[in-house]
């Protein structure tokens, strides 16, 4: 140790990052741009990093109405794509629905299906 700290700090070597690139965020890829859809609007993004031809079973579903309800996710999903293992309303800290909903399906490829049939459509129709 008998150089100054200026000689040691000089003397290491200067590494420069090349390509930083920024990767598209998780929730981006699975929920798109949220300054896009209008709050109203109900998008079922399928939650699966598997290509397209994979059958998923489950989806998700963001920008549901605050009063919207864990029994009527379900009663739209399972009268019009099939049966439910199990869905789940986020909330806040406060207790106030957070407008997303995980809905996991019984049979693989009803994720796929509810996709297919409820991507960026109105759910309540209003």
């Amino acid at each position: 140790m008998d150089k100054s700290l200026d000689d040691i700090i000089s003397s290491k070597k200067v590494v420069t990052r090349r390509g930083t690139r920024r990767r598209t965020s998780a929730r981006t890829a699975v929920l798109g741009n949220p300054t896009i859809s209008p709050v109203t609007r109900a998008r079922a993004s399928a939650a699966t990093t598997a290509p397209s031809n994979n059958a998923a079973e489950k989806i998700i579903i963001s920008n549901l109405p605050i009063d919207v309800n864990e029994a009527q996710v379900k009663e739209l999903f399972h009268s019009t794509v099939g049966p439910l293992k199990e869905v789940t309303l986020h909330y806040d800290s406060a207790g106030r629905s957070k407008g997303v909903a995980s809905v996991h399906f019984q049979r693989k490829g009803d994720g796929t299906k509810a996709y297919q049939q409820y991507n960026n459509r109105l759910v309540d129709g209003s």
